[in-house]
């Protein structure tokens, strides 16, 4: 008898738990990403896609959540065909062999006043490390927006082209080991 009451509270917790927590898919459609890359001698900066995300939401916070970004997809803002090819190749992101990166969202801090704190880790060339970054919230009649500025040091992933951790004596042509992406992402319930 113990066991069956035991058993049947588990069940409405779980329950509870389940119906209390929201998937909600991304639209990559309407989701963009910007990237800015900046170096002594100026910046680069340009757009890629999402491939797919999610997150589960619970109450007012972030639960959990993936997305994979196809980085194939890396564009410049100056339609260099040029450098969207360096940064595809080897000495960058490697697109061949590490065609997606991966962010996987393991939890984050309360949206209640409409801003909070997310954490997760990155996947940048099979290589990953924690992330945390604030975002903003603000809901509308197609879903929930989050907007948020990630910065992201490129050397903690062997992206090593022109960082002047890796390399000396590179003067001018120094490129910064961070680069921000800037996200507005679009999801609606699953």
């Amino acid at each position: 008898m113990k066991k069956t009451i035991t058993l049947v509270i588990f069940l409405s917790l779980l329950a509870v738990n389940l119906h209390s927590m929201e998937k909600w898919i991304a639209d990559k459609t309407r989701t963009k990403l910007e990237w800015l890359g900046e170096k002594v001698a100026g910046q680069h900066s340009g757009t890629i896609n999402l491939h797919s995300g999610w997150i589960a939401w619970d109450g007012d916070k972030i639960t959990g959540g993936e997305f994979l970004i196809d980085m194939a997809s890396i564009q410049d803002a100056d339609k260099s065909q040029k450098l969207e090819g360096h940064l595809k190749s080897d000495d960058f992101f490697g697109v061949e062999k590490y065609p997606v990166s991966k962010l996987v969202i393991t939890g984050s801090t309360s949206f209640a006043k409409g801003t909070g704190v997310v954490n997760g880790n990155l996947t940048i060339k099979d290589i990953t490390h924690p992330v945390e970054f604030k975002a903003s919230l603000q809901k509308s009649d197609d879903g929930l927006w989050y907007f948020a500025n990630i910065v992201v040091d490129r050397s903690k992933y062997n992206v090593r082209y022109g960082s002047g951790s890796f390399f000396d004596n590179l003067g001018d042509k120094i490129i910064y080991d961070e680069f921000k992406l800037k996200v507005n992402l679009l999801v609606k319930k699953a």
